[in-house]
């Protein structure tokens, strides 16, 4: 039997042959909906009150590497709804679309997005924002909320992106700002009891939702903020969470690719959140509380998540796998499991100190590979001012512990452009390798590595560090250069994120309703896969800020601390006062501690509970 007949769904597209147009792009692997998947797919004439399309705005085997996706198709599914999902298109199969006059379709359905009841977007990150565009049109949609008629699906966008959400406004019906396990029961509810009404009266019962954001609700001032009243749902629009993790279901019946993504396992989370308090992390402010899954139901879930999946390969996730409260119990715990499936664990995440180098020496995976860590400064100066709450000790341990147990390749994750950076800083980022590459050869390991990765600092929404000035991208480049001018060991390899991509997200970030033009135009110009060096292109983007009389150094300057920002209409739940604060500690080189094993912040949450303590995450 040939691949074409035993896959027929990956060479027809609605009844036609499409061979030809497979085999005329890059990886049609992408395109062919080949997967195995734990869970029976419904009849599109089923009784789902509800069809949802899931969308993700990169290619394939970047979306079916989000574990948020396999957790929202579960979540639809335990409604009752109809679960699909759909992700862009490569450029090369963009244009064949559009040649041949195909709509985007999602995989599992292989129906157009314009049937569904809903199109719902993940924004993982704003240079995926002009894909967003491309979907939209592909589906037949007007790219516009304004221009969709009653008879289109509404378009819903959640993650990240959605505590920023005027840059997209215009091109999105309602954003969900929080987490899914309590958004989603609602919201499917009320889409199912209001089908057949207008669609300005279900926007309007949506916006009474807790955590939901109707931009066209709202008009937006000079600078492209929405203005609140009397009529309208009032603002700040209040981000909704999971209380308790061990209420929330965790998937097991999982999509599972024929062909290789960029996370190629099975994926359990431990906890959401982070107290660690970095002053540049918007993912540590906006998570917060902590919440814990535990022990048991991990234990438990783990051999039927492999089993159902196939995967020999478990991802514990989490923003700090090491910081949680159980790990060694459940590593211990797991042992048995995995040596009998023949499986391996990863912690995608480590900490920067001993108890984190200890338990990757227990994981033979990780033990093939090298160990990543993150200091994000090259001075203690620096770190402090962040608030890593990492000291030269630390360092020094960590990486003692790394050599000694048999790694010979570090890599080291560091920012350019922080705020009160100095050359002194600059030149640390360089010590600090060297020092890494002596230490190493000083402990045997005559073939270390050391590679030094460098992005550039991007002020983020609802942080501490959210009125920054941000670099030129002239400025990230001359850093960089030099920095790399610097290294003359042939044992450390030193790179730096493209100023220029760093620059684009920069205005993204912090960004108001009158960027949605820029975004528009930079789309029409044909901005793409923004996030992609092969695709990404400034001119495109300069153009459209251009056209659109719009400055982008207006959105990369330091703000007031009294100026209204684009943002202030979205509540991430930490507070403005604990924002500012922390701001005026980082300028004093003020650490403050993590409040999950220590005294309470008083971010504004409320949340005070036990301080809880593990000896070895001291250390």
């Amino acid at each position: 039997m040939s691949f074409s007949e035993a896959f027929p769904e990956a060479f027809s597209e609605f009844g036609r042959p499409e061979w030809a147009l497979l085999s005329q792009v890059a990886r049609p692997s992408r395109y062919s909906g080949s997967e195995w998947r734990g869970y029976p797919v419904p009849p599109w004439e089923g009784p789902a009150p509800v069809r949802v399309c899931l969308a993700f705005p990169d290619v394939y085997e970047i979306g079916m590497s989000y574990y948020g996706f396999q957790l929202l198709a579960a979540l639809i599914r335990a409604q009752g709804c109809l679960a699909d999902r759909a992700y862009c298109p490569w450029v090369d199969m963009e244009r064949l679309m559009r040649a041949r006059g195909l709509p985007l379709a999602s995989v599992e359905q292989r129906r157009p997005l314009r049937e569904f009841d809903a199109v719902a977007f993940t924004l993982q990150h704003e240079t995926g924002y002009t894909n967003v565009l491309t979907m939209l049109d592909l589906a037949g949609l007007p790219l516009r909320s304004r221009d969709r008629g009653e008879d289109a699906p509404l378009v819903i966008a959640g993650g990240h992106g959605a505590f920023v959400p005027e840059p997209l406004s215009p091109f999105i019906d309602l954003f969900c700002v929080g987490e899914a396990e309590v958004l989603l029961p609602p919201l499917l509810e009320l889409l199912a009891g209001t089908r057949g009404e207008r669609r300005s009266e279900r926007l309007a019962a949506c916006a009474k939702l807790k955590g939901v954001y109707v931009p066209s609700l709202y008009e937006a001032d000079g600078a492209g903020r929405p203005l609140p009243g009397p009529s309208l749902p009032p603002l700040p629009v209040e981000r909704q969470i999971q209380e308790e993790l061990d209420a929330a279901p965790i998937p097991e019946e999982l999509a599972v690719p024929s062909v290789g993504v960029v996370h190629d396992r099975a994926a359990l989370e431990l906890f959401r959140g982070c107290t660690r308090g970095c002053r540049f992390c918007q993912a540590g402010m906006v998570c917060r509380p902590v919440r814990e899954r535990s022990v048991e139901p991990v234990l438990e879930a783990v051999p039927r998540l492999l089993e159902r999946s196939g995967y020999d390969e478990l991802g514990l996730l989490s923003l700090a796998s090491c910081d949680y409260s159980g790990i060694e119990r459940l590593i211990d715990g797991l042992e048995g499991t995995l040596r009998g499936r023949g499986a391996r664990l990863s912690l995608p995440s480590l900490r920067m100190d001993g108890f984190s180098v200890g338990l990757a020496g227990r994981l033979q995976k990780l033990r093939r590979g090298g160990l990543t860590f993150a200091p994000e400064a090259g001075t203690q100066r620096l770190r402090d001012v962040i608030n890593k709450g990492v000291d030269e000790a630390a360092i020094d341990t960590c990486l003692t512990g790394a050599f000694s147990l048999g790694w010979d390749r570090v890599k080291l994750y560091f920012m350019m452009g922080l705020p009160t950076e100095t050359e002194e800083d600059l030149n640390g980022i360089v010590e600090l390798a060297r020092r890494t590459l002596k230490l190493g050869r000083s402990l045997g390991r005559r073939r270390t590595e050391v590679s030094v990765s460098v992005a550039g600092f991007v002020p983020k929404a609802h942080t501490p560090f959210q009125w920054e000035r941000q670099d030129s991208i002239e400025e990230l480049r001359e850093k960089g250069r030099y920095l790399k001018s610097q290294i003359h060991e042939r044992a450390i390899a030193l790179s730096y994120h493209g100023p220029e991509q760093t620059f684009l997200e920069g205005v993204l970030s912090r960004g108001d309703r009158r960027t949605a033009d820029v975004i528009e135009r930079a789309w029409q110009r044909g901005a793409r896969f923004d996030s992609w060096t092969e695709t990404f292109n400034l001119q495109n983007w300069l153009d459209a800020f251009e056209r659109c009389g719009l400055d982008p150094l207006s959105f990369t300057r330091e703000r007031d601390e009294a100026e209204p920002l684009p943002w202030d209409h979205i509540s991430a739940g930490v507070s403005k006062a604990f924002l500012l604060r922390e701001r005026h500690r980082a300028y004093t080189g003020e650490l403050t501690p993590d409040c999950r094993w220590g005294d309470c912040a008083a971010c504004g949450l409320g949340c005070r509970r036990d301080a809880r303590s593990r000896p070895e995450a001291a250390s």
